[in-house]
C-alpha cells in the first residue's frame, strides 16, 4: 500500500508541470485569436482570461484551465490542447 501511495504522489507531482505548461499556451492562443478586437465578446474574453492567468499565478491549473474555456467561449473561438 505504501509503494501505490509513493508511485501515486510521484505521478501526480509529475503530471503537475506539464498541466502548469498548457496555461501559457492557452492564453498565448486567446492573445492571438482576439488580437485587436474590441467587440463585447473580445472584452469579455480579455477578462476571462486575466482572472485565468492569476489562477494560474496561484496555482490553480484546473481551475484555470476551466476559464480560459470559458474565455474561449465568449471570444467565439476553440482553443487546440496538448
Amino acid at each position: 500500500m505504501k509503494s501505490f501511495v509513493a508511485a501515486l504522489v510521484m505521478v501526480v507531482a509529475a503530471a503537475a508541470p506539464a498541466l502548469a505548461s498548457q496555461c501559457p499556451m492557452l492564453q498565448a492562443q486567446i492573445d492571438k485569436a482576439i488580437g485587436t478586437r474590441f467587440d463585447p465578446g473580445a472584452a469579455n474574453a480579455r477578462s476571462l482570461a486575466a482572472q485565468a492567468n492569476s489562477l494560474h499565478a496561484a496555482g490553480k491549473h484546473a481551475e484555470s484551465e476551466a476559464k480560459y474555456d470559458e474565455a474561449a467561449k465568449a471570444a467565439g473561438i476553440t482553443l487546440e490542447k496538448k
